[in-house]
């Protein structure tokens, strides 16, 4: 297989070559989670893949239907997630276990016992369903624990700090009260919630989803995705031994990969992409791969695309790469491209962009 070959089949399997008539549940259910650090970077992602647009469709999920889930997730960045599968994905996050490195405790002033702590606080004060803010959490915390060195931690480290708590299944993100954010209990806020799996039950669920969307990779492809390479190398092997019913090895270009054995033959038989496509910034596209993959993003234009304090820009697609960026600039689209893209599907997709965004 090609790269080329693996472009087209993951645009198509992302909504991307053809947007669908879908809901935003299933979209963030294909893509593996939806990064949401910026919501309106979410609320376009889903839309550029919907056709119909269906109007306030992650809003409906996330509050109503309570389908999606907002909290932190892979490489400690909020996402939306399917409420049904969060668990398994949240489980493989908490193994990364940073909080436990001298590093981490000295730059957040925080030992795992205050984390610890932290959650037990946490746990209680959300325990009849409330949904609070930051200073209501922080509040009660500081009221259970009697704690000034908690308060203070709280204070300098807050969203460091909570991410483990999300990852342990004690806090996600609730209704927002006007703008402010509010966190409340998973166990309470979304229905059918069964707490975390074992992690030999929770790899296959999530190896297997990031694969039917951003295959095929290696473990090391994997491990950057989830948590930037951060996990012990025997740990993922051990994952991916635990998910290899349904799974494969493929070549692409000489390298050796994982695909579930149920898209094979699709793969095989699926021609280069000539399409021109525009996503927003943040897009799981990009992000399922890495900047630093050069299949996707030449490497002299990566600075381009990963830009400063984490920004990823938004992107043109050509052929499946990485083919320029693009910024929203005064009601129209403002396009600045790598390479030679054609300027007929070009115009038509600034076309679609420009309503998406008015």
């Amino acid at each position: 297989m090609t790269w080329p070959q693996v472009l087209a089949w993951r645009m198509r399997r992302q909504f991307i070559e053809d947007p669908a008539d879908v809901p935003a549940e299933r979209v963030a259910r294909r893509l593996a989670g939806v990064q949401a650090q910026v919501a309106s970077s979410a609320e376009l992602a889903v839309a550029v893949r919907q056709a119909p647009v269906r109007q306030g469709d992650v809003r409906r999920a996330l509050l109503d239907e309570r389908t999606l889930v907002k909290t932190w997730a892979m490489r400690g960045t909020l996402h939306l997630m399917p409420a049904d599968e969060a668990a398994a994905f949240l489980v493989l996050c908490g193994a990364v276990r940073n909080w436990e490195k001298p590093s981490w405790q000295k730059t957040f002033g925080a030992t795992p016992a205050d984390l610890e702590a932290i959650a037990d606080a946490a746990r209680d004060a959300l325990s009849d369903g409330a949904s609070l803010t930051r200073e209501e959490l922080t509040t009660a915390v500081v009221e259970r624990t009697g704690s000034g060195h908690l308060a203070e931690v709280l204070g300098s480290g807050w969203g460091t700090l909570l991410k483990p708590l999300a990852w342990w299944g004690v806090l996600c993100h609730g209704p927002a009260q006007g703008t402010r954010v509010t966190f409340t209990a998973p166990e309470r806020w979304l229905p059918g919630w069964t707490g975390l799996p074992a992690i030999e039950d929770a790899a296959p669920t999530v190896i297997h989803r990031f694969l039917g969307a951003h295959g095929p990779a290696t473990p090391d492809m994997f491990d950057n995705w989830l948590m930037r390479k951060l996990n012990r190398k025997k740990d993922v092997r051990t994952w991916f031994a635990a998910a290899e019913d349904g799974l494969c090895t493929v070549e692409v270009d000489g390298v050796e990969m994982y695909m579930l054995e149920e898209h094979r033959d699709e793969l095989l038989e699926t021609a280069p992409s000539t399409s021109v496509r525009l996503l927003g910034a943040f897009d799981q596209y990009v992000l399922g791969a890495g900047t630093s993959a050069t299949y996707l993003v030449p490497g002299e234009r990566r600075k381009e695309v990963s830009r400063a304090a984490g920004w990823i820009s938004p992107v043109v697609l050509h052929e499946g790469r990485v083919a320029g960026v693009w910024e929203a600039k005064d009601g129209d689209v403002a396009v600045s491209p790598f390479e030679d893209v054609p300027a007929a599907p070009l115009k038509e997709e600034v076309s679609r962009l420009r309503s998406l965004l008015s």
